[in-house]
């Protein structure tokens, strides 16, 4: 997915980014991927809901804002050329609340590439349980609690986006690109690219 950001925005050293929903963890190898890939480490202000003011530490340049979930943010309009957001849309809410953080990125920045895992991907991949979540969601859901995934068992924490989905975000926008990324021979995540200058 980095490689697909690098080849469709290819960003200069001049290139403002915001990463919208990093997270604190530090152990995870693929956590926070874009601030350990991305050269240009003074150029991203990045945002989440938990405390990530380590990254500032790991990554000199690198400014960090924490923010209340479902909040605006702290920027002015356009402020940024791009928006950064990898596996966040799904645990924003329900689709109000997703619509919301689209407008949101919408807002702040020129342009904008959001990823999410495909919920038609056979293994879910927050719970890496198969394909009980192709049950009717209110089924799912039910499974997940009796299975012990109570957090993930809410809307507010866990709603998964598929193509229609993602797309539905952006129906009066005609510079949407969505692409799709297939492992083992299944769509397993879905890209949402918007480009102001086409």
């Amino acid at each position: 997915m980095y490689k697909i950001f690098i080849e469709k925005f290819k960003p200069s050293a001049e290139t403002t980014i915001l990463d919208v929903g990093v997270t604190c963890d530090r152990d995870n190898i693929g956590s926070n991927y874009f601030e350990q890939f991305y050269p240009y480490k003074e150029q991203i202000t990045c945002v989440g809901t938990e405390d990530a003011f380590w990254l500032e530490e790991r990554y000199p340049g690198l400014k960090f804002h924490k923010v209340e979930p479902h909040s605006k943010l702290p920027f002015k309009d356009q402020q940024f050329d791009i928006a950064f957001s990898s596996a966040v849309i799904e645990h924003v809410g329900n689709s109000a609340a997703q619509q919301k953080f689209v407008d949101e990125l919408r807002r702040v920045s020129k342009n904008f590439f959001i990823t999410t895992p495909n919920r038609w991907f056979p293994v879910e991949t927050h719970t890496m349980l198969p394909l009980i979540h192709y049950l009717p969601v209110k089924w799912w859901r039910k499974c997940l609690a009796l299975l012990g995934y109570d957090y993930y068992s809410l809307e507010s924490n866990l709603n998964l986006l598929h193509r229609k989905g993602l797309m539905n975000l952006f129906l009066n926008d005609g510079q949407i690109e969505i692409i799709q990324i297939k492992t083992l021979g299944f769509v397993s995540n879905i890209i949402a690219l918007y480009s102001c200058c086409g």
